[in-house]
C-alpha cells in the first residue's frame, strides 16, 4: 500500500506579518514547524503501513526551507519525502494548493491513500484535503478519529460529526483528513534522525508534475485577502461592588448607555 501524507510547514509563532502587496504570509526569518494536525495524519499513515505493509511518502508544498518538515516526517517514520517548490506555486489559495498537491499525487502513482491533517493552524480552512479529493475524483472521509479496518480495496474509519460520530467505509483509493489526538504520537529514534538527515529530498516544480500554469499559484487562486487589520483593543472593564440590587442597577445602567436595551424595555 502506497500512502501519501501531505504535511505543511507553518510559523511557530503568533507574531506573523503580511506582505502588503500579495497579502500572503511573510515566512522569511520566522521560526517554522510541522503543522500539528499533520503530525497525527503522519502517525495514522505509519500505523496503517505497519499493519498492511507498503510505504509512506511525505509530500509538502512550500519554499526550499520547507524541506525541514519532510526530514522531520522521515525521522518520525515516513519512508521518503517530496518537496513541491516553484515560484509558480507561490501565493496559492486552498483551491490552487489542492490542485497542485493532487497533480503531485498523480505523479507519485500508484497511490492507494492520501492522508492530511484536518486543517493547517496558519489558515484554519480545512479545505485542502477535500480539495485534493475533488481534483482526484476520489471518495473522502473527513475529521477521522479512528481507523477500524483496512483491506486491499477498502478502509473503515470513525469520523467526528456534529451530533456525535459516524462509522464510514470507503473504497480505495481515497482521501482522509485526520483530527488531533487520534493516537499517541511517537518520538524519532536516533537511527531515524540520522536517516532523515542524509535522506535525498527531490524537489519538483511545475514541469515535473505537469500543472496548468493558470490553475496554480496566484493565477489559479479565485480567492484572495482584500484587507488585513488588527481589531481594536478592548478598554478596561469596570468593577462594581455592592449588594445584588446595586449590582443589577449598575448593570442595566451600563446597558442603557450602550443602547443595548430597547426604550422602556428595562421594566419587568
Amino acid at each position: 500500500m502506497h500512502i501519501v501524507v501531505c504535511v505543511k510547514q507553518v510559523p511557530d509563532t503568533v507574531e506573523i506579518s503580511i506582505d502588503p502587496e500579495t497579502h500572503t504570509l511573510i515566512r522569511e526569518g520566522v521560526a517554522a514547524t510541522l503543522n500539528p494536525f499533520d503530525a497525527w495524519a503522519l502517525e495514522t499513515a505509519i500505523r496503517i503501513r505497519d499493519e498492511r505493509g507498503g510505504c509512506v511518502t511525505a509530500l509538502s508544498m512550500g519554499p526550499p526551507q520547507a524541506e525541514t518538515v519532510l526530514r522531520q516526517a522521515i525521522a518520525l517514520g515516513a519512508d521518503d519525502g517530496v518537496l513541491l517548490s516553484d515560484r509558480a506555486f507561490a501565493g496559492a489559495d486552498t483551491l490552487a494548493t489542492s490542485y497542485t498537491l493532487a497533480r503531485a499525487v498523480q505523479a507519485l502513482a500508484p497511490v492507494d491513500l492520501v492522508v492530511c491533517g484536518k486543517q493547517a493552524v496558519d489558515g484554519d480552512t480545512a479545505q485542502v484535503g477535500p480539495g485534493i479529493a475533488a481534483h482526484l475524483d476520489w471518495p473522502q472521509i473527513c475529521f477521522v478519529k479512528k481507523i477500524y479496518a483496512t483491506t486491499s480495496d477498502s478502509l473503515t474509519a470513525e469520523r467526528a460529526a456534529e451530533s456525535g460520530s459516524e462509522i464510514v467505509t470507503s473504497s480505495l483509493p481515497c482521501v482522509l483528513t485526520v483530527v488531533k489526538d487520534t493516537c499517541r504520537l511517537r518520538f524519532p529514534t536516533l537511527k531515524q534522525q540520522m536517516r532523515a538527515r542524509h535522506a535525498e529530498i527531490p524537489i519538483w516544480g511545475a514541469r515535473e508534475i505537469g500543472v496548468d500554469p493558470e490553475k496554480c499559484g496566484l493565477n489559479g487562486s479565485p480567492t484572495w485577502v482584500d484587507r488585513i487589520f488588527a481589531p481594536p483593543k478592548r478598554s478596561g472593564g469596570r468593577v462594581v461592588q455592592g449588594d445584588v440590587n446595586a449590582l443589577m442597577a449598575a448593570f442595566f445602567e451600563k446597558m442603557e448607555e450602550n443602547s443595548l436595551l430597547d426604550e422602556g424595555g428595562g421594566d419587568g
